[in-house]
């Protein structure tokens, strides 16, 4: 345990259960409907309301080996090339083998996937894979047809819940096991102002971080707080680094911050096509795929075409797609660039790269445990291993689901990974713990809230799609500069001025997790996957096939080492 943990005032008041999930997308869901199920009394805790998590923006879909012809073996395959060297492969094996029952599971749970006129779901493409294994929902709205099926069953299982609750920090026992969270509900209601939730297991499925950015898809909760906590909780952190600009987001001009609409590499499945103002394909020849390369291909051809231009933005041309097929397949692309002016049916879409996921995140293992005994990670906010240095198109969704099972079946103490979990009985719950207080250390103070656009200028600035060592160093030096004012005015009249509150704790929960990431980034001296170093052009598999785990020690300063092989530690001594 680091000792460190947010300013804020003590709990008000306490819920009691077996387990704590904080977040509401498909990892969080699921693993809450699953546990529920067993048995154990399961509390969901979501930043703001139920169906607002990143799972409803995923436009695309999720990626499965459901269609003929189609095979794990495959699946595998495009997962590995994709990630840059740096998967676990038995973790890809686990996601590819498990997936295909997770989606049947899924739509048992009222999740309606589009289909084919013979009534076989419908397949599509998107980059990086060889086959058609997309499958989606209402278009483009598969993200939206998830959430909605997930959010209406916890709703019918009458799971306890807790909306707009920002999560703190980790409750820990005596023996530093996982006792519960802290958080702040925001408004008034059953449970209002800071308060704690006591559980023996606590599932972090908090999301991104893409709000470290001036611009990404992400929504503007994405703000890393399960990556803070982990961190101020004395967890492992992996990869971190390896954050995936999406290639195709509509551009919405220069100075626009912000969520950015996203438009789908599906557009590219059905056959758009990247173009400059001439009109002219510019992925032809730069890899066998084209459009369909991985994403950290496209997102890199698209700047080295912006810079050899001079221009802030390449363009997607699907007009040969016709208003019908647009409106049929795509109509929430078509309605947003719509609203903002655009016509995609009559001209080219201006596109490009914003920030749109972490491969890395929370160090687990093949069960979603985390370094710190009791808890556990799954989604995004997690490393399982599955993404490498690159995650490959859709499988964000499906690491979600198969990860938030597996969740469940180590929770409910049953292991067999046959998708069924039996009822936990009375002896074998989880033993709740004693929360005991988190030291002697001083609460970390809070960055003010207006220090967020500053903090995301500096990240665009120097740890964006193209990085250097020049441009790293630049955004550690101002980083540390927040940093170091920060802690230097602990206990002053100057800290005092900044109120505990939603903002403050946001700010500073990005400040923690883009210091860690720039600190990874410029210590991998080589580019690999959506990691483009500039001034280390080439992949280097002799010193860099490694990962990097970063902690924060009970100093309270960074600890950053690279593994000895490609291969992650066990994150228990014991495993």
């Amino acid at each position: 345990m680091t000792g460190i943990r947010l300013t804020a005032p003590a709990p008000g008041w306490a819920i009691d259960a077996d387990v704590v999930v904080v977040g509401s997308g498909v990892a969080g869901l699921t693993t809450a409907l699953r546990c529920a199920a067993a048995g154990l009394a399961t509390v969901v805790v979501t930043k703001a309301r139920l169906d607002d998590g990143s799972t409803r923006w995923a436009q695309g879909g999720i990626a499965a080996a459901l269609g003929e012809g189609d095979t794990p073996e495959q699946h595998l395959d495009d997962t590995l090339v994709a990630g840059a060297g740096l998967c676990d492969e038995t973790a890809v094996r686990t996601l590819v083998t498990e997936g295909p029952d997770a989606v049947r599971r899924l739509i048992g749970t009222g999740a309606h996937f589009d289909t084919t006129d013979s009534g076989d779901i419908a397949l599509t493409r998107e980059g990086g894979h060889h086959r058609r294994r997309i499958a989606h929902a209402g278009g483009d709205a598969t993200g939206a047809e998830i959430s909605r099926a997930l959010v209406e069953a916890v709703r019918e299982a009458a799971l306890h819940t807790v909306e707009n609750a920002l999560v703190l920090d980790l409750l820990t026992d005596a023996e530093g096991r996982t006792a519960g969270v802290t958080l702040h509900v925001m408004g008034e209601g059953q449970h209002d102002g800071v308060g704690a939730v006591r559980a023996p297991a606590v599932v972090l499925a908090t999301g991104g971080m893409g709000q470290v950015f001036s611009a990404t898809t992400n929504p503007s909760v994405s703000t890393g707080d399960g990556v803070a906590l982990a961190l101020r909780a004395g967890a492992e952190v992996s990869d971190l680094e390896f954050v995936q600009f999406h290639p195709t987001v509509l551009f919405l001009g220069a100075d626009s911050e912000g969520q950015q609409p996203l438009v789908s590499e599906a557009v590219r499945g059905e056959g758009a096509h990247l173009v400059d103002a001439s009109g002219t394909r510019f992925m032809l020849g730069q890899h066998e795929l084209a459009e369909l390369a991985p994403r950290d291909i496209v997102a890199k051809a698209i700047t080295r075409q912006m810079h050899l231009r001079g221009t802030e933005h390449m363009y997607l041309d699907a007009r040969h797609f016709g208003a019908e097929m647009w409106e049929r397949r795509f109509p929430t692309i078509l309605a947003a660039c719509r609203a903002h002016g655009i016509d995609p049916v009559t001209e080219p879409v201006p596109v490009a790269p914003a920030a749109h996921y972490a491969s890395g995140g929370i160090r687990t293992d093949l069960r979603g445990r985390t370094t710190v005994p009791g808890l556990y990670a799954c989604g995004e906010v997690a490393c399982t291993g599955v993404h490498g240095a690159n995650r490959l198109a859709s499988n964000s969704l499906l690491e979600g689901l198969v990860f938030a099972e597996r969740i469940a079946e180590d929770i409910a103490g049953n292991t067999a990974g046959d998708g069924d979990l039996a009822e936990v009985t009375a002896g074998d719950r989880p033993r709740r713990r004693e929360p005991v207080s988190s030291g002697d250390g001083e609460p970390a103070p809070l960055l003010a809230p207006e220090s967020r656009t500053a903090i995301q200028r500096i990240m665009t600035r120097g740890a964006g799609v193209l990085r250097s060592a020049e441009s790293l160093a630049a955004a550690a030096e101002e980083l540390e500069a927040l940093h170091g004012r920060l802690t230097a005015d602990a206990g002053t009249a100057e800290s005092k001025a900044t109120v505990p509150g939603v903002e403050a704790w946001e700010v500073t929960n990005l400040l923690l997790v883009s210091r860690v990431l720039v600190a990874a980034a410029r210590a991998r001296e080589e580019t690999r996957g959506c990691h483009w170093r500039e001034d280390r052009p080439d992949r280097d598999d002799e010193h860099w096939r490694r990962h990097l785990v970063v902690r924060i020690t009970p100093d309270r300063s960074l600890d950053l080492h690279r593994t000895e092989t490609a291969a992650f530690p066990p994150v228990r001594p014991t495993d």
